[in-house]
């Protein structure tokens, strides 16, 4: 099943989400549903908040990254379920990146973040991991952390950027804009 996007504008992408049990109902299948969703609307990651769920809970396959222009190899099978994650080491000098988000469609703004993290979380078969990540593969899964903390990149881009799309992130939560994904939009009129 393909999940409507929750656009910007919807308190649920503010949340601080709350963990979830082993016996979350139906968790494999909104897994598999997240991984649809993500596909279908051709995005790399995925966080339970953008389908209006608030647990900590994210996808990411970031395999696009490992082909292109500039590959990224760390990317190339770098495809992960993150269910209660902690980040709780970041670090290096920062870089900027064009991040975009597929609850904020058509903006892109560069996000400074550190290239390296160390993150625990278990997988989807309940097994605990501890990974050491960078490069692209550190900032997809800072980018979905972020959603699980009620964090947007738009908050970390520079404030004259933040005010000039100001408009522009308002129409989205409208439904003022063109996507080809299903979207659910915070104030959209009703019909």
């Amino acid at each position: 099943m393909i999940y409507p996007i929750v656009a910007y504008g919807d308190p649920v992408l503010r949340a601080k989400c709350k963990e979830i049990e082993e016996d979350y109902p139906d968790l494999d299948k909104l897994i598999a549903n997240m991984f649809e969703t993500m596909y279908s609307a051709k995005g790399v990651g995925l966080a339970a908040p953008q389908i209006g769920k608030d647990i900590r809970l994210f996808i990411v396959d970031a395999s696009p990254f490992a082909e292109g222009e500039d590959p990224s190899p760390e990317c190339a099978d770098f495809k992960r379920v993150f269910i209660n994650p902690i980040v709780f080491d970041e670090e290096g000098e920062v870089w900027g990146f064009e991040e975009g988000c597929l609850s904020i469609p058509n903006i892109r703004e560069e996000v400074k973040r550190k290239p390296r993290l160390k993150i625990e979380y278990y997988d989807e078969n309940w097994e605990l991991y501890e990974e050491e990540l960078d490069g692209f593969a550190a900032r997809v899964v800072q980018h979905e952390y972020d959603h699980i903390e009620g964090i947007l990149f738009t908050d970390l881009i520079n404030p004259l950027k933040r005010t000039l799309i100001k408009g522009k992130l308002k129409d989205i939560s409208k439904g003022i804009v063109e996507v080809s994904y299903r979207m659910r939009f915070p104030k959209q009129k009703r019909r």
